[in-house]
């Protein structure tokens, strides 16, 4: 893991991941195309770069973006993905999220049972700080970070889903496509410092509000979030899992104190015993 993160930290390029069988994603892909000079490379099926963004790498696949564990062979070299997707919620309340991925059991909406994707902490940190300046441009949005769920789980780099939701009318929002599509861009050309303070969060609903909080508010960046209806599975080893796939230092336990339910006083016991800094929220 040590040799990835190196590797990692020391290439020039990111890839986009859109999904021609996502509504949302064939928006945003549309706009890189039609607005960011996107374009197919010459004997590269399904690779578009642009001569204006000259890091960045715009990969389009057929299949569901839950479910592209091989590709690692498609975009080697990537610094990290981000994958361009769709949110859903029963609520379908307007919202543009970002998270990680991961399982803490099974593998329901793709990638392995209990197995945690490879996160760039720094890369949400700047990209939620970003967007949150800009929210004013799609009144009516929420803006919010996810905790860590679903597939892919596997690839060598680190994976970041950012994502237009909650129902038709945003996932064909031009607005919405065009501003999260502009904030990646920005992110990845200007560039951004990565943070020193790195936690790993534990507790909160799926949408963390106290995280949330936190990361647009503190020096701190996040890794993975396991919210509180899976905090049962949190013990020794999956912790040790969270904290490793991150290819920054994870140097502190971040809790949502009132956020931990019935699982506070093992999970409080099992983190005084972990040997990372434990900061409450």
């Amino acid at each position: 893991m040590l040799s990835v993160r190196k590797d990692i930290l020391v290439q020039s390029y990111y890839t986009l991941i859109a999904s021609e069988t996502d509504l949302a994603s064939r928006t945003m892909l549309n706009y890189l195309i039609n607005n960011k000079g996107f374009e197919v490379t010459e004997n590269s099926s399904g690779i578009f770069e642009s001569k204006i963004h000259k890091n960045v790498k715009l990969y389009v696949s057929e299949l569901e973006l839950l479910s592209l564990e091989d590709i690692d062979a498609d975009i080697h070299g990537s610094k990290a993905i981000i994958f361009l997707s769709k949110h859903e919620s029963t609520k379908k309340i307007p919202t543009l999220t970002c998270h990680s991925t991961g399982n803490f059991l099974d593998n329901a909406y793709g990638g392995n049972p209990k197995e945690i994707g490879l996160c760039y902490p720094s890369l949400q940190k700047n990209f939620m700080k970003r967007i949150n300046n800009k929210k004013s441009l799609v009144p009516g949005y929420e803006l919010s970070i996810e905790a860590t769920h679903h597939g892919p789980t596997s690839l060598l780099c680190p994976v970041l889903f950012v994502e237009i939701g909650s129902s038709y009318n945003q996932w064909t929002d031009i607005k919405a496509a065009s501003l999260v599509c502009d904030t990646v861009l920005e992110v990845i050309t200007l560039g951004f410092r990565n943070c020193v303070k790195i936690g790993v969060g534990l507790g909160g609903s799926h949408y963390p509000a106290k995280f949330n909080k936190f990361l647009l508010e503190s020096e701190y960046a996040l890794a993975t979030i396991a919210a509180k209806h899976n905090l049962h599975l949190i013990d020794h080893s999956m912790l040790k899992q969270m904290s490793a796939k991150s290819i920054e230092k994870v140097t502190h336990i971040v809790v949502d104190k009132k956020g931990l339910g019935k699982e506070r006083r093992r999970i409080m016991n099992l983190i005084s015993h972990f040997g990372l800094e434990i900061l409450s929220v």
